[in-house]
């Protein structure tokens, strides 16, 4: 970002008045004026940029994303702000009444050039708004789209107001950008002397080298070298022309002069190879039309011209076998003589039209057609046979037709079709004022919130032509009517938006908006939850817990899972903190790119600190739409049939919930434990499905990963070390983040008052500390004193360790309600609090959360890589003591007995981060 002195000598260059530098520095100061979220359709972004040092917003990761990327990356950028402070638009309305909106812009953008507004529209939606706001919105000669109200605003300003439209959007530069990102990063290892030597002596030696060759040739130079040279521009590539990710369409260059002087080469080499060329061993003409639809043989073989592309020419086979060849490539092998050209077959209408005929008949046509050629062969070549009983009229008949076809078609099998009449008046019979009798009742009845069933409206319809003196239809023609009409849009009008996103088309997106599945490994990741279909119980008591909550990261490339858990609590930001924990554990690194759906967990200021922490982008896709995040929604499925309804205590049989019984209801026959379960799914996650080919790869998700880290590079600058620094920032916060030290009290964390010695330091006291909690133990927090986190024990330890927060919250809560019974509410202490967890009245409200707490601290402990703890004894009701020879994960304290002294004083100093 720009210092104060910078910004000053950046407005006195472009002449910017006092009034607009205040402007300048109120959008600076200000937060987003609003938060985007993702509803209708769109999904919405949070990046953090590493230009503006904070997250930037984007409503839309089909529009307003590719404007981040394009100013994240621009040097004549020099910042950039989202959801700017509002701005008034005065303009007239369609019915020429004056208007005035507050209208808050996408971005505020400061350049080198200018400074101004941009706001980002798709080009679909802005030919509607052009209808609806014909004086906010125009299109201008040249293609562009301009609004004259935020001119009018932005101009006395000196500022700009500029509409951005999708259709300005270079997909496969933005795909690129994507692709590169982690190589424009500051922190990117440079690359050695001798690796770049060897790049470059391949690139001269053959400039155009498609990226595919180089990466298999490029000896002791690895894939991340190479993308570190095209992204500091020390090798060049037109990042324009085509996507990284398909390297076999990718030409490597020494600079971008050669490339300019290689394009005038081939573009000559091009206009050559029109001309006459040698002749090759095969015959035909050697002139090859570079056109669609062109024959040519090529290596002993046909093929035909398909397209051609700005970059690379398509050749189809005969057997379908699909080839691109970059143009200097298929130019050289024409010079060669190695591809040649073929004779011309009949004009390419003509052929169409045959085809077409061919695919318009049915097997039995074929096999008529395929009869009366065996009879007629013999006489196309001159040797009728003497003994065929056909009737020679008929087979005069055939010839004719064949010969007819040929001239007309170039085909004269296709003359030998049986002609196919459709049979019957297709046309509908009905009187016009019937029919249109009929559409109203269907539009205005039927189609309608009120869901009327068809016989009912069918009645109205019939009452109403019988008053107008019309011809009634029949119900059968009736619900015909109704059953044609589009049923995503009738779904609509009688159940809602979320009904008819069931009737919807599945596709599956191909476009080159945004790559549906990720270019490589670790660019895409998905984070959902579910309850799986299985019952625990305790491995301490034997009680029955419930069923257990997984939350699964997926990559959405590979389709592997890098990281799985398992809890008994719903969804939370807890679950979101330990999912990141074990992905960084397994693998050292997180997803560029995070997909959430927009539960409440994924929006806590604990998650989204962690993700901007590390860059990682989080899109949260839009609500009761499945589909966007169909990967994962999947998995969830695949884990229960193949895994979990293969072990005892399933639910599968509640589905038919009137049939269970007690001698088959899975409550009575659950046999596994949190712990056990979460061994074995990481077992069935990490090995097994891992390993298995899944069916829209063709391979295993491990092959597929290694295949896409290999090509994509492995990115050593996006390593997260697993060290006590990174548990530390999975641990939560409070809202501010912060807390007040009070003497001889401590920082107060959730109604509970913290001590460490490090704050006897008289220059501690009343300053305010960042804090850190333990969500699994309550009797521990952390603090940032002086440069590091020291341990913060609670007062009230004895009775507060081993309690989780949800724990706490249950109790306060409890508190709460019997306070209620009294006109005079005391407020909550922590010795209340303390008091409570160990009297009577927690016993039923708080032991299954306690229980369940404990089921959880094993599955932590395979996290953290301890031994599964052996099931021993009951809980007592005023404590959760762990047995002697379980240990604690890193950065939570020790599990003690009840034996640990009250006091602080007798505690011993926990180590220091």
């Amino acid at each position: 970002m720009l210092s104060h002195d910078e910004l000053r000598r950046v407005c006195q260059r472009l002449g910017l008045s006092n009034q607009a530098q205040a402007v300048i520095e109120e959008i600076r100061s200000a937060p987003p004026a609003r938060r985007v979220r993702s509803a209708a359709g769109n999904v919405s972004v949070r990046y953090p940029s590493r230009k503006m040092g904070v997250i930037i917003q984007a409503e839309s990761h089909r529009n307003e994303l590719a404007g981040v990327y394009e100013k994240e990356h621009d040097r004549d950028t020099l910042e950039y702000y989202d959801q700017p402070p509002p701005i008034k638009l005065a303009y007239q309305a369609k019915s020429g009444r004056p208007v005035g909106v507050l209208h808050t812009p996408d971005y505020f953008v400061i350049r080198t050039d200018a400074v101004g507004w941009e706001e980002w529209k798709t080009e679909e939606g802005l030919v509607r708004l052009v209808d609806q706001m014909p004086h906010r919105y125009v299109q201008g000669a040249d293609g562009r789209w301009r609004c004259p109200p935020g001119e009018r605003y932005a101009e006395p300003l000196g500022f700009f107001y500029r509409v951005r439209s999708s259709a300005e959007i270079d997909w496969i530069f933005q795909r690129n950008l994507l692709f590169l990102e982690d190589y424009l990063r500051a922190d990117c290892p440079p690359v050695g002397a001798e690796a770049t030597q060897a790049v470059l002596t391949l690139v001269a030696a053959e400039p155009g080298l498609p990226l595919a060759e180089l990466l298999r040739r490029a000896a002791r130079t690895s894939s991340d070298d190479i993308y570190t040279l095209i992204a500091t521009a020390q090798v060049y590539v037109d990042i324009r022309a085509a996507p990284l990710a398909e390297p076999e369409r990718v030409g490597v260059f020494r600079d971008a002069e050669t490339a300019r002087a290689y394009a005038v080469m081939v573009e000559s080499a091009r206009r050559q190879a029109l001309g006459p060329v040698s002749r090759a061993a095969i015959p035909g003409p050697g002139l090859v039309h570079v056109a669609a639809g062109a024959s040519v043989a090529w290596d002993g073989r046909g093929w035909t011209i398909v397209n051609v592309g700005e970059t690379t020419t398509a050749l189809l086979a005969g057997d379908g076998t699909l080839a691109e060849l970059p143009h200097p490539i298929f130019a050289a092998l024409v010079q060669q003589g190695k591809l040649t050209g073929l004779p011309e077959p009949a004009p390419s209408g003509i052929r169409v039209a045959a085809r077409d005929l061919l695919a318009r008949a049915s097997p039995d046509d074929l096999q008529e057609a395929n009869r009366r050629y065996a009879i007629i062969a013999p006489r196309l070549a001159g040797h009728p046979a003497d003994d065929d009983p056909t009737p020679a009229r008929t087979v005069r008949d055939w010839l004719a037709k064949w010969r007819a076809a040929e001239q007309l078609h170039g085909c004269g099998y296709v003359g030998l079709l049986p002609r196919r009449w459709a049979s019957g008046n297709r046309e509908r019979k009905l009187p016009a004022s019937t029919l249109a009798a009929l559409d109203e009742f269907i539009a205005h009845d039927y189609e309608t919130l009120k869901q009327q069933p068809k016989y009912e409206v069918h009645g109205l319809l019939l009452r109403a032509c019988e008053e107008r003196g019309i011809l009634a239809p029949s119900y059968k023609t009736f619900a015909q009517a109704v059953d044609q009409r589009p049923r995503q849009a009738q779904v609509e009008k009688r159940q809602g938006r979320r009904a008819a996103y069931q009737q919807a088309p599945f596709y599956w997106e191909l476009a080159l908006t945004t790559p549906r599945h990720g270019d490589r490994p670790f660019e895409i990741g998905h984070i959902d939850h579910t309850q799986l279909d299985i019952e625990l119980r305790c491995s301490r008591t034997g009680r029955n817990l419930g069923r257990p909550w997984a939350t699964f990261l997926t990559d959405t490339f590979s389709r592997r899972l890098p990281a799985v858990y398992l809890a008994f609590d719903p969804p939370s930001y807890r679950a979101c903190m330990m999912i990141v924990r074990e992905c960084v554990r397994r693998h050292g690194r997180l997803p560029q790119i995070i997909v959430v759906d927009g539960g409440p967990e994924f929006g806590s200021i604990y998650f989204e600190t962690l993700l901007a922490r590390y860059e990682c982008t989080k899109k949260t896709r839009p609500g009761a739409q499945a589909r966007f995040g169909s990967v994962c929604e999947r998995l969830f499925g695949t884990t229960n049939t193949r895994f979990v309804h293969n072990l005892v205590g399933n639910t599968q049989i509640t589905r038919a919930v009137r049939q269970v019984t007690q001698a088959v209801d899975p409550q009575e026959h659950a046999r596994w434990t949190l712990g056990r379960l979460y061994e074995r799914l990481c077992e069935w996650a990490y090995e097994v499905y891992d390993t298995i080919e899944h069916p829209a790869l063709g391979q295993s998700p491990r092959d597929a990963w290694t295949a896409g880290l290999a090509q994509g590079g492995q990115r050593p600058q996006r390593l997260i070390p697993y060290d006590e620094d990174f548990r530390m920032l999975t641990l939560p916060t409070t809202p501010k983040g912060m807390a007040q030290v009070q003497p001889r009290l401590g920082v107060k964390i959730h109604y509970l008052h913290y001590w460490s010695d490090a704050f006897l330091d008289p220059e501690v006291e009343h300053t305010a500390v960042p804090v850190r909690f333990d969500p699994f133990d309550a009797g521990t927090a952390y603090a940032f004193v002086k440069g590091r986190w020291v341990r913060c024990i609670s007062e009230h330890y004895a009775r507060f360790a081993g309690h989780s927060e949800r724990e706490m919250m249950l109790a306060t809560a409890e508190l709460r309600r019997g306070h209620q019974r009294h006109t005079q509410q005391s407020p909550i202490t922590a010795r209340k609090l303390a008091d409570f967890l160990t009297s009577l009245a927690a016993e039923e409200a708080l032991l299954e959360q306690r229980l369940r707490d404990t089921e959880a601290r094993d599955v932590l402990a395979l996290i953290e890589g301890d031994r599964r703890p052996e099931p021993g004894p009951a809980l007592l009701v005023s404590g959760a003591p762990r047995l002697a020879g379980d240990r604690a994960a890193p950065g939570r304290a020790p599990s003690r007995s009840a034996d640990v002294p009250s006091s602080s004083d007798t505690l011993v100093l926990y180590e220091e981060y």
